[in-house]
């Protein structure tokens, strides 16, 4: 999964979030399953920062 992909779906979202908030918000952007199911994935429970979440995806496997 592309970071900047799963981005787009993150517009307006306050940080610190934790996995849930990124989730909900992916969902109500329009994400497709495939993102939402990387996120949900994520080894982190919180992120501080879009860049957070761009390492936490690099990090999947």
């Amino acid at each position: 999964m592309n970071p900047i992909q799963v981005q787009k779906f993150l517009g307006g979202i306050d940080y610190p979030a934790t996995k849930d908030e990124v989730v909900r918000t992916a969902e109500s952007h329009g994400a497709d399953e495939d993102v939402l199911n990387t996120l949900r994935n994520l080894s982190r429970d919180n992120f501080n920062s879009p860049n957070d979440i761009s390492e936490a995806i690099g990090e999947q496997k």
